[in-house]
């Protein structure tokens, strides 16, 4: 229209001049009233020629579907019309184009041109005329509305793992930070969170609190669907020995899960191999694919036993018929209990050597002290039960049994050493060797010494010398003697503390109804209080010294009783004897007797008969 008005100011103008070089006569003066009725007084007003309003709605619309109102925090949609390394640029109709930065896009790395995205309108022009956009604020003014949408209806999400946090992940979904517990990322139990770390993968929102703002998502949610129905199907196929393949996916110290499916399934220690091992990782290992038979479920199958050894023959069923009684077998010490240890000949099958079974001693000791785990031993088949599965085994018989010349070795009287290897309340038991054991009888250890237990005489590991006092070769026992290997000192007491010998000694101790005197290390006399009393009356106390006389020795039971009091009465008594005697002989002299009378007589009667 404005090109119109210039036009018509041009012919004009041209008229004008026209009409100056030669006088022109006009429309207007030629049909004054058609010039009126067809002039264009809008044009002559305004400037312009008028516009239709069909045709300025018809602008108004082409402007609105074309062109963005460039202002401030505003969310327009925007197509992708270049990338670089490190920028996008964006249409959006205006009279320029945006720059936003590639990183904002982390979370959709398929990103291409063509894609429509949504974009605020940061700053309408910078200082180089560039209009600014931000895709990542654009997502978060729509983000809590998709949010809570994607959680109404349950829509999947995309979402791009930041990094790691306690207990889950961090997930940016439409520009909002959610937490992804670390339990809702897989139905497998997660070992290394840092491979998802920079993923996009697939989410579903499944809790928001308003409140706080947070945000909860679940990766698990979406592939429980699919499990839920291939559990289902799993389920309702499963019998009692089917054979089924299956993943490892936990390992416990009592087990192994497997991972059939949607569906697991335990394989327990005892299960895994026929034979022993200390944990099920010697068997398999994480994500292992393995064939399994299913041994047991319950009603709802909701747990179900499965076995992997019973998918191999029985290792006795395997065992060669030529292994018999008394053959010799190498094996592997693979249990050890308080009875014995098992050792394993073959692969699953095991013998028991019995405690009594390792050596020729009858001096029960622990397993322990003949073997250890791991051991390489050789051993011989003393019984076998191929029905029940059960062998027992012995070291011992590999040796010499001791006993064979035990006549020979230790003879009644003869003298050895022996270790000292247990204690009863009534002696000791000493070792000769291995598999000679000796009891020596408390009243047998010492001559005098009175032992209330023998570990008051020696300690378990000593050394000791003995005597074999009794040989039982059918009974395998032994008697041995210890204070047999010395001479009874007693048979020299006997004599030097015979009866009524004197001796001199201090009071070592007062004690009831009398006091010990010790006259060497071996006799301890005891004093009856009685005895004590001295020849001023009063009795001796502890410390005093004096002279004793012995008034009884008992060599068995190694009793001695002493007295002081003898000392003296004893003397008393003979110097009374002694007065009474030189009185008599005194008398006799003075005064003629009674015999003496008689001889008179009858020599006098012999003189009257004429004898003399």
């Amino acid at each position: 229209m404005a090109e119109k008005a210039k036009q018509a100011e041009v012919e004009a103008t041209e008229a004008t001049t026209a009409t100056k070089e030669a006088p022109v006569v006009s429309e207007a003066q030629a049909n004054p009233e058609k010039f009126l009725k067809e002039f264009n007084w809008h044009n002559y007003q305004e400037g312009i020629d008028e516009v239709e309003d069909s045709q300025l709605k018809e602008f108004e619309k082409l402007v609105s579907e074309n062109f963005v109102d460039t202002l401030d925090d505003e969310v327009v949609e925007g197509e992708v019309v270049h990338m670089s390394d490190r920028d996008v640029i964006i249409d959006i109709n205006a009279k320029s184009e945006g720059v936003i930065s590639l990183n904002e896009f982390r979370y959709n790395p398929d990103l291409k041109v063509g894609d429509k995205v949504e974009v605020l309108i940061d700053v309408r022009e910078d200082a180089t005329g560039q209009l600014v956009l931000s895709h990542r604020k654009a997502r978060v003014i729509k983000a809590w509305d998709r949010v809570n949408n994607a959680h109404d209806t349950g829509e999947i999400v995309n979402g791009f793992v930041k990094c790691r946090t306690k207990g889950g992940m961090i997930v940016d979904v439409f520009g909002i930070e959610a937490f992804l517990p670390g339990s809702q990322i897989d139905v497998k139990p997660i070992r290394d969170y840092d491979v998802y770390v920079n993923k996009t993968m697939e989410f579903k929102v499944v809790k928001i609190n308003h409140e706080f703002k947070n945000v909860v998502v679940s990766h698990k949610a979406l592939i429980e669907a699919d499990i839920e129905e291939q559990k289902k199907e799993i389920i309702g196929q499963l019998e009692k020995g089917q054979v089924l393949e299956g993943v490892v996916k936990n390992i416990t110290s009592y087990g192994v899960f497997i991972d059939l499916g949607g569906v697991d399934g335990l394989v327990h220690i005892t299960d895994l191999s026929w034979s022993r091992i200390n944990h099920p990782n010697e068997i398999v290992e994480l994500d292992q694919k393995l064939n399994v038979v299913i041994l047991d479920f319950d009603e709802n199958k909701s747990r179900i036993q499965l076995g992997l050894k019973q998918l191999s023959k029985h290792p006795w069923d395997a065992l060669g018929e030529n292994v018999a009684v008394g053959d010799k077998v190498k094996g592997k010490v693979v249990v050890i209990a308080d009875y014995g240890a098992f050792i394993e000949v073959a692969e699953g099958v095991e013998g028991l050597v019995h405690v009594s079974e390792m050596s020729w001693s009858t001096h029960l000791r622990s397993a322990n002290d003949f073997v250890k785990v791991g051991d390489e031993i050789e051993a011989q088949i003393l019984t076998l039960d191929r029905e029940d599965r059960k062998m027992s085994l012995g070291i011992k018989q590999l040796s010499a049994d001791p006993w064979t010349d035990i006549t020979t070795k230790y003879p009644v009287g003869s003298k050895h050493t022996g270790i000292v290897r247990n204690f009863t309340n009534f002696g000791v038991f000493v070792e000769l060797e291995e598999g000679i054991d000796g009891l020596i009888y408390i009243s047998d250890l010492s001559w005098t010494k009175k032992i209330k237990h023998p570990s008051e005489f020696c300690a378990v590991g000593d050394k000791l010398e003995v005597v074999v006092l009794e040989l039982d070769v059918e009974g395998r026992k032994l008697s041995l003697g210890h204070k047999q290997t010395t001479e009874n000192p007693w048979d020299k007491y006997e004599t030097e503390f015979a009866l009524n010998t004197t001796h001199t000694a201090e009071i070592a101790e007062v004690v009831d109804k009398g006091a010990t005197i010790e006259f060497n290390e071996d006799i301890v006399a005891f004093v009856p209080s009685r005895h004590l009393e001295k020849e001023d009356g009063k009795l001796l106390k502890k410390g005093d010294s004096a002279e004793f006389k012995i008034i009884e020795f008992n060599k068995e039971f190694k009793r001695v009783v002493a007295s002081h009091t003898a000392i003296f009465k004893a003397e008393e008594m003979a110097n009374v004897k002694a007065a009474v005697a030189k009185q008599a002989s005194q008398a006799a002299e003075a005064k003629p007797t009674l015999g003496d009378a008689n001889d008179a007589l009858q020599a006098l009667k012999d003189k009257m008969d004429g004898k003399k």
